[in-house]
């Protein structure tokens, strides 16, 4: 016989949507086991992206969910992870290991993209994935400073695999590393293209679940290179609420569509001012313009970050705001923007995967 115990808790589960992906638990395939023992509802999810501290967040949501349909029983909550290698472009081959390279971009400079790209890879480190962050801006690299790394130089292993250093859980490469911080770049596009492939085909990565690429600003000859020769997964587009800024963003957005990137989503930095005196928080760069450009191509807004002056100062310092203040708002913005991007990655690649025939016996 049937417990309608256990009916009540699969339908509930099936219907529950996901909040970092926006996608039902059944579309996820994330029930990996479910009953009513003992008098408690049993649940262990899967998810393909990092779950750290997830569970918390998940509880108090999925027991309301539950309850209302009809699960009496309390819930207790197991939530794990797989993460797993994503496509990337045509005719192009993945890295050796490292499951996804995932480039984030914007149209133009001065929106704040390198902090996004550093935050967004300690974010996944804090959550429990294995990442590295390479900073594919010659021009202007900024990842040693952000990283608190100025100064120290990569070793070379054998003579031929450079190991890249390491801070705050992730592992780095970027030129700033291999040149005096003072001494400008003053190179052509090809010479560009050339050393970012080799640093980032020549450096030790090691494992890794997520590489975050820092792309330079803009959409000229360097970026459409770098994202036609760089095996990526997905790609992220920040921008400012300005409209001046999404307007560039937007080229940034359909030079990814180009080259058969898929563009995860938009991230709108600094989106709200936040008075450092008082708290109060001010849109002084406009709102909506992320919105309104996710509506436009179909992406997800995958978070709003705040311009906040402790943002630049622990980026300053060598502390990004994920590391430097985990338990403030700012960071929490951070963490849950970086929740999305993995969630969105993970969810492509289902919608992406072809439908399972569905067997249905009838009796005759």
């Amino acid at each position: 016989m049937v417990n309608p115990e256990n009916t009540a808790l699969a339908a509930g589960l099936a219907g529950f949507v996901d909040p970092a992906s926006g996608a039902s638990l059944e579309r996820l395939s994330a029930v990996e086991y479910a009953g009513v023992e003992g008098g408690r509802a049993r649940v262990r999810l899967r998810f393909g992206f990092p779950v750290g501290g997830y569970a918390h967040e998940l509880q108090p949501l999925l027991a309301a969910h539950l309850a209302a349909a009809g699960v009496a029983a309390p819930l207790e909550l197991e939530v794990g992870a797989d993460i797993r290698a994503h496509a990337v472009q045509p005719r192009l081959k993945p890295m050796a290991g490292v499951a996804n390279v995932v480039a984030v971009a914007s149209g133009k400079g001065g929106v704040g993209k390198s902090t996004v790209a550093v935050n967004l890879a300690l974010a996944w480190a804090a959550q429990g994935a294995r990442v590295g962050i390479l900073d594919a801006d010659i021009y202007g690299p900024s990842q040693p400073l952000m990283l608190g790394l100025g100064g120290r130089r990569p070793e070379i292993a054998g003579g031929k695999r450079i190991r890249p250093l390491e801070n705050h859980g992730l592992v780095a490469m970027s030129i700033g590393f291999l040149i005096d911080a003072a001494q400008p770049m003053v190179w052509r596009g090809p010479m560009v293209t050339q050393a970012l492939t080799q640093l980032l085909g020549d450096t030790d990565w090691g494992r890794l679940d997520y590489l975050v690429v820092d792309m330079p600003p803009g959409t000229g000859d360097i970026q459409l290179t770098l994202a036609q020769r760089v095996p990526v997964a997905g790609a992220v587009i920040v921008t400012t609420p300005q409209h001046i800024a999404v307007a560039d963003a937007r080229k940034g957005l359909r030079m990814f569509e180009k080259v058969s990137v898929p563009v995860l989503g938009i991230v709108e930095n600094m989106s709200l001012h936040v008075c450092s005196n008082c708290g109060h928080g001010e849109a002084i760069f406009g709102a909506g313009g992320g919105d309104e450009m996710a509506r436009e191509h179909g992406v997800a807004l995958l978070g709003r970050l705040p311009l906040d002056a402790h943002v630049r100062e622990e980026a300053d310092g060598g502390r990004p705001t994920v590391v430097a203040a985990p338990g403030t708002p700012r960071a929490a913005a951070y963490l849950s923007m970086a929740r999305r991007t993995a969630a969105a990655l993970a969810l492509r690649a289902i919608d992406a995967s072809p439908a399972v025939p569905q067997i249905v016996v009838e009796e005759t």
